[in-house]
């Protein structure tokens, strides 16, 4: 009887340590993905952008999606490769405008994602 409330107790710590980690995880990469995002914003709004300005973006995230794969699902990671490999496009051919539209949905995604991994009610419920 002891053993076995003890081995619960214990299975549900790590439970709750692994979804803290996890949690953490997402958010600390999520938060670094939309910092780099921010600073080729600011060289897109600038128009001084290039195109290995948003190859460094895109080469952080391939960094980032390799251990992400494991947590987040694959249509979201996919949906910000393919907005990612927009505006390497669209900075390349200077199309400003239509390339800070796709980094304003980058930015929203680096915010949004992340907040379907927190322990809220509405997540949990």
């Amino acid at each position: 009887m002891v053993k076995s409330t003890l081995s619960m107790v214990i299975v549900a710590l790590l439970i709750a340590f692994a979804c803290f980690w996890e949690n953490n995880y997402i958010k600390n990469s999520f938060k670094d993905f939309g910092d780099a995002i921010e600073i080729t914003y600011q060289k897109v709004e600038n128009q001084t952008a290039s195109k290995d300005d948003v190859y460094a973006l895109q080469k952080n995230w391939l960094s980032k999606k390799k251990c992400l794969h494991t947590v987040v699902p694959h249509t979201e990671i996919k949906e910000i490769d393919l907005w990612l490999s927009e505006t390497v496009m669209l900075v390349d051919k200077k199309e400003w405008t239509d390339a800070l539209s796709k980094l304003e949905v980058l930015k929203e995604l680096a915010e949004q994602i992340p907040k379907t991994f927190s322990l809220l009610p509405e997540n949990i419920l």
